[in-house]
């Protein structure tokens, strides 16, 4: 294991090179410029370690950290992670760099207080994934919320305003419940240990109305039918970067957080509404499919894309009743969350590589509406290649990462009922078909417009990104079983753990 608290080194550098980024201001944009990068790159760096270093035999947590914090609440400094939360660290990490890149030439104003801003988001998201104790999860929770505030709020398009408010409004209220949730639960308990929740004897009543509290907030974040409308908005609305965080990371804090909270501390009511979530999983995936058909705005399609493949995360998280059900064994029931758990990463990955995508096209033609495209291929090749291979991905190719989640996710709906993999395989149809119809009119043909008609192709910078990222959606698409290694003996405690009825009570 390692003798430096690296949890720690991973929430505190990010912030604290942003906090020199917003001291320096406008005085050093060229030196704020690369110290963002360079802190981020440092950041990503230092992250490896926790997957080189990982113990894939244990489901217990490591690289713990624990200091006292407010004792009048009993509430501590905890941090430490999970086959769940490690991989969603080092991916919060991986990505934050090309966030810094996305911005290099594109913000022509205030660029210091842009990447200190992501810097700081990138800190507090690694403290969300890391945190054990309640408040604290719940302090980094609200305090990311600030900066992708100010990032959409400043550097957003002509409606920022409404989008940002919309956001903030979203994803606060629905916090407050959560809040409620954790503060009984700390009455219940004495402290705010994550851990010590998952342990507690709690009636059905209780569990039911806690499970409530926690699904306010976590749908709103994944986010799911109906409460999503937020997201298109603040994604048309947000600077790429703030685009790419968005679908990248903090989309998955709300599959996470059924993962942490809802599934373990709850679990007799997530059995008694798991057909609540499935539903809830199965319109998104279909019916919001069909709404990204008629998308006209590139940035809108690729966000309702994310709300329907997210919709596997949250049908994978509660399909392990239904199998044992349908199976009469628990042996099945860990392959829908091994399939959340891909899902997320994958999705990462793709989104923020179609939002980059998207970003590269923006940057020269300066619209974001599929109308004002046609035959990019022509002028930028190497840049049509990066985008279809990602299209595809985001379709749900073999051997790219966004097959192997959406896979493991319909096997284990067939395994639980016909009609939900049915359901669920209808996303590759749907993804096909609004993702290939967003390639045929802006990438391929013939080109009508003239400003395409003097684009250049990528430069050295943008095929950086693309060709790293293209690396990695194929690399897990093609040899997912490190991850699936990693996610293992966690998966399995949790199926254990919620398959064991704590107090078989009646309401």
């Amino acid at each position: 294991m390692i003798d430096w608290p690296i949890l720690s080194v991973l929430v505190w550098l990010p912030i604290a090179v942003g906090v020199v980024l917003l001291a320096l201001g406008e005085r050093a944009v060229v030196a704020g410029r690369w110290l963002a990068l360079l802190g981020s790159l440092a950041t990503f760096v230092l992250s490896l370690p926790l997957w080189m270093n990982f113990d894939v035999t244990t489901a217990a947590m490591q690289f713990v950290e624990y200091r006292e914090w407010i004792n009048a609440f009993n509430a501590t400094y905890h941090l430490g992670v999970d086959g769940f939360a490690m991989p969603l660290v080092v991916l919060t990490t991986f990505i934050t760099p090309f966030v810094v890149l996305a911005g290099w030439t594109a913000i022509e104003n205030r660029q210091t207080q842009y990447y200190a801003a992501f810097l700081i988001l990138e800190g507090l998201m690694v403290g969300v994934f890391a945190s054990l104790d309640a408040l604290l999860f719940y302090v980094f929770w609200e305090a990311m919320l600030i900066p992708m505030f100010i990032i959409i709020g400043i550097w957003g398009g002509p409606r920022r305003v409404y989008a940002t408010i919309k956001f903030f409004l979203y994803t606060f209220l629905g916090s407050v419940f959560m809040l409620v949730a954790l503060i009984y639960l700390h009455l219940k308990s004495g402290g705010f240990e994550i851990t010590a929740f998952q342990t507690m004897k709690l009636t059905m009543d209780e569990q039911l109305l806690i499970f409530i509290a926690f699904l306010l907030a976590f749908a709103v974040k994944v986010p799911m039918w109906p409460v999503h409308t937020w997201l298109p908005d603040a994604h048309v609305e947000a600077p790429t970067g703030g685009s790419v965080i968005l679908a990248a990371i903090m989309l998955k804090m709300g599959g996470y957080g059924f993962l942490r909270f809802s599934l373990p501390i709850a679990p007799d009511a997530s059995h008694e509404l798991d057909w609540l979530m499935i539903s809830l999983s199965l319109i998104a995936v279909v019916y919001i499919g069909f709404v990204a058909l008629v998308q006209q705005d590139m940035k809108k399609l690729i966000a309702y894309s994310s709300i329907a493949h997210m919709g596997f995360v949250t049908l994978g998280s509660f399909l392990a009743w239904e199998i044992v059900r349908a199976t009469g064994s628990i042996q099945g029931a860990a392959m829908g969350l091994d399939g959340a758990m891909v899902q997320m990463i994958s999705h990462g990955l793709i989104s923020g590589a179609m939002f980059l995508g998207v970003g590269v096209m923006y940057d020269r033609v300066h619209s974001r509406e599929i109308s004002a495209y046609g035959g990019v291929v022509n002028k930028m090749p190497i840049f049509a290649a990066f985008f279809v291979l990602f299209s595809m991905a985001n379709s749900g190719l073999p051997a790219t990462s966004g097959f192997v989640g959406e896979f493991l996710v319909i096997l284990a709906a067939f395994k639980a009922d016909f009609w939900y993999a049915f359901l669920a395989a209808m996303t590759l149809i749907l993804g096909a078909a609004y993702t290939l119809w967003l390639v045929k009119r802006v990438i391929f043909g013939t080109v009508t417009n003239e400003h395409v008609a003097h684009v250049e192709d990528v430069n050295g910078r943008e095929f950086i990104m693309m060709a790293v990222l293209a690396v990695a959606v194929l690399a897990l698409g093609l040899w997912p079983a490190p991850l699936l290694q990693v996610m293992k003996p966690s998966v399995e405690h949790l199926v254990q753990h919620i398959m064991m009825s704590k107090l078989p009570l009646p309401l």
